[in-house]
């Protein structure tokens, strides 16, 4: 799709992980025993054929880096164009862009140089699976100036409260953006405008010392843009606290949640590891689990998600968590609510017991 580019911005997401964002930003943050959150958005991007692809963000973003890299295990390691990660390195005297507008202001270059006439404008935290081809081909046929994408949800959720919703007349055009805790329709976060629009819309904020794109530039000036909502309609998990991150991830150890995330539509993408596959000894008991490359099972694992390389030792039980990567549970242990995050030892014979509403967080590379 040589006609659409991609701009994940990651400057308005903010860090409501604790203790999984101390290190981290939240699009780096591990989910499914394997993936990184912003893997989703990115590899929906690669799937709809974009090759264009910049990083916008301003905190916290080596791990993001680590994980990135030149963005080969998405096909994005290209001579012309590619991934383009862009950390707010300005030097620009004259520059005085306010908020999230300094990244359109100082990286317009990314924008100028590339051959795409519209551009794809995400956020991370928002998981699914979306056709963005769909999405794109709508925008064209329909003929406006901006396609806000949206789902209208049966059930609002906590984690839904402060998200931004849409409303919208009959005919799906946009009249506000609210947080009205009724309105059913969540905005996902993501929309399509033509590039020359949207830099005119940059120069138009920045004259008038506007901080916020979406709302400053496109919602004030509803009244002379045609902005037009497209409803997607598969799996979606909002991510954006601790709450909802345990809740969805431990959400995919149902085989229908799993499936309509994975396995219906094209693949989602992540770095790639060479790791044997996970190991169970004669004593270890497993149910009810998902498991990525490089673990040893000795023990018991019940409900829950292990990532890379964790190792579980003889008679230790894990139950409804999630053990991020190379985490070391050792003999006669019991965790059960609880996330530990990557390298963390658990010497013999502790318990740890978190709520099942509240799990219990433990930071990165501690020895409990």
């Amino acid at each position: 799709m040589s006609k659409l580019m991609g701009v994940i911005h990651l400057d308005g997401e903010q860090d409501l992980f604790g203790e999984l964002t101390y290190f981290r930003c939240g699009a780096a943050v591990p989910f499914g025993g394997r993936y990184r959150i912003i893997d989703f958005v990115l590899s929906n991007m690669v799937n709809a054929r974009i090759r264009d692809v910049a990083v916008f963000t301003r905190r916290k973003y080596r791990s993001l880096m680590d994980h990135l890299e030149t963005g080969k295990s998405w096909d994005l390691d290209r001579k012309r164009g590619g991934l383009f990660i862009l950390p707010p390195d300005w030097n620009d005297p004259t520059d005085f862009s306010l908020g999230e507008l300094q990244h359109f202001h100082n990286n317009r270059d990314f924008l100028d140089r590339g051959s795409a006439d519209y551009v794809l404008i995400t956020g991370a935290h928002h998981i699914c699976n979306i056709d963005y081809g769909k999405v794109f081909a709508e925008h064209l046929r329909s003929g406006v100036d901006v396609t806000l994408i949206y789902q209208n949800v049966q059930q609002l959720e906590h984690e839904h409260r402060f998200e931004k919703k849409l409303d919208l007349d009959q005919n799906r055009f946009v009249k506000n953006i609210t947080t009205d805790a009724t309105n059913h329709n969540l905005y996902m976060g993501m929309f399509i405008i033509r590039k020359a629009l949207l830099l005119e819309i940059v120069d138009y904020c920045i004259a008038r010392r506007k901080e916020n794109l979406l709302q400053d530039g496109i919602i004030a000036n509803l009244d002379r843009l045609k902005v037009r909502a497209y409803a997607y309609k598969g799996y979606l998990s909002v991510v954006n606290s601790i709450e909802s991150y345990f809740k969805h991830s431990m959400a995919l150890l149902d085989v229908d949640a799993y499936t309509q995330l994975f396995l219906n539509r094209k693949p989602i993408y992540t770095k790639v590891k060479d790791e044997p596959p996970t190991r169970y000894t004669k004593d270890a008991k497993v149910k009810g689990s998902l498991f990525a490359n490089g673990c040893v099972i000795e023990g018991t694992v019940e409900n829950s998600i292990l990532f890379r390389g964790v190792h579980v030792h003889k008679n230790a039980v894990v139950r409804n968590s999630i053990i991020m990567q190379r985490c070391n549970i050792q003999e006669g242990t019991v965790l059960e609510n609880v996330i530990l995050d990557k390298d963390i030892i658990i010497s013999p014979d502790r318990t740890i017991i978190g709520p099942p509403e509240h799990p219990h967080v433990i930071a990165k590379r501690k020895v409990i």
